[in-house]
């Protein structure tokens, strides 16, 4: 499982011209799952992502997690994060968990966030989605579960 996490201004997500997900400060998570992933990879990532303290503190530092500075979260299910383009010029994606799986696991995270009392947002899984946002820092954190 891989999650790009992007401290935002702002973000949301617009499907078929409407927007289904919106935040106005917190994370922009892309999340992407592969095969082997199972709910305790879910669990894992969710509590890293609560408790990443990448907030700056009242001296500026990186220090405080999402709960501390009342953000929220918008989750965008993101199978490319698993493309493969080591070969050629077009991506393959074997390595990317099927949708009618992935989808499981995709729920179940953004339930997990939600037991740790964080607004979670989402785009719609498998849709044509667009994504605008403001990365703050820039700040761009990637986590991936065969780094745990």
């Amino acid at each position: 499982m891989r999650v790009v996490v992007q401290v935002s201004k702002n973000a949301s997500c617009e499907v078929d011209g409407k927007i289904t997900g919106h935040i106005n400060y917190g994370f922009m998570l892309l999340v992407g799952f592969t095969n082997g992933d199972t709910i305790e990879t879910v669990k894992k990532l969710a509590h890293k992502v609560q408790g990443l303290r990448v907030f700056p503190d009242s001296e500026g530092k990186m220090n405080l997690s999402l709960d501390k500075v009342g953000g929220e979260i918008l989750s965008i299910s993101q199978f490319t994060l698993y493309a493969d383009a080591s070969h050629g010029f077009r991506p393959g994606f074997v390595d990317a968990m099927r949708g009618e799986e992935a989808i499981n696991l995709y729920n179940e995270f953004n339930n997990c966030l939600r037991q740790y009392n964080l607004n979670v947002y989402e785009g719609v899984f498998g849709a044509d989605m667009h994504i605008s946002f403001t990365n703050m820092g820039p700040t761009t954190i990637i986590l991936d579960s065969k780094d745990m």
